[in-house]
């Protein structure tokens, strides 16, 4: 039997799922078993990055009980990267070039001259080193990477050179053509699909 490994990149999933106004509340066992059928899933790897505690204390909470329910999800592991902040300053003359000196200005005056963001570290290179180090070892048949970042296609690339397969599945708007096109198969998830896959009530 054609045995399976479902790849989650978990921050892109659910901009994915939020891009394309479905529920976040996603039971990762339903979404898993939908996406391998009647094959045999071996297990699903879910890939995120922990906000910092002193950052931003509820987000951090809850995304701990997050991870604590994920934890608890049958043939699944967590995998997590780091989120590293970032502070970018205002470029105003971009801004007024493009908004006008008078709204930059209340915009500036509401926001400050400074930006925080924060970007997600060693995320992606785990799970491509983890997709192929274990279609290395022959721990399965086909990977379904869902994801739209064609940062992947490399991976994919080297993955199927190994003799494995490798499916994407993603939804229509926010999926790379690119991986789409170097993937064996495209699955398309849409609002059908992740209602039948919710946590139960």
């Amino acid at each position: 039997m054609e045995r399976v490994m479902v790849f989650i990149d978990g921050s892109n999933f659910y901009h994915g799922l939020k891009g394309n106004n479905c529920s976040t509340k996603v039971d990762f066992f339903k979404l898993s078993r939908f996406l391998t059928g009647e094959r045999k899933l071996i297990r699903t790897y879910y890939y995120n990055a922990a906000y910092n505690q002193e950052d931003n204390p509820q987000k951090y909470a809850a995304q701990q009980r997050f991870f604590s329910s994920l934890k608890r999800t049958p043939y699944l592991t967590l995998k997590l990267g780091r989120l590293e902040r970032r502070i970018s300053k205002v470029d105003r003359e971009c801004l007024e070039g493009g908004l006008g000196k008078d709204i930059t200005d209340k915009v500036i005056a509401f926001l400050g001259d400074k930006i925080t963001y924060y970007t997600e570290k060693g995320v992606d290179i785990q799970i491509a080193s983890d997709m192929l180090k274990l279609a290395y070892n022959d721990a399965y048949d086909t990977a379904i990477l869902v994801s739209g970042d064609g940062d992947f296609v490399p991976a994919v690339e080297g993955i199927q050179e190994l003799g494995k397969h490798v499916e994407n599945a993603y939804f229509k708007k926010g999926r790379s053509d690119y991986l789409v096109e170097v993937c064996d198969k495209f699955i398309l998830l849409d609002q059908s699909i992740i209602s039948e896959c919710l946590i139960d009530k």
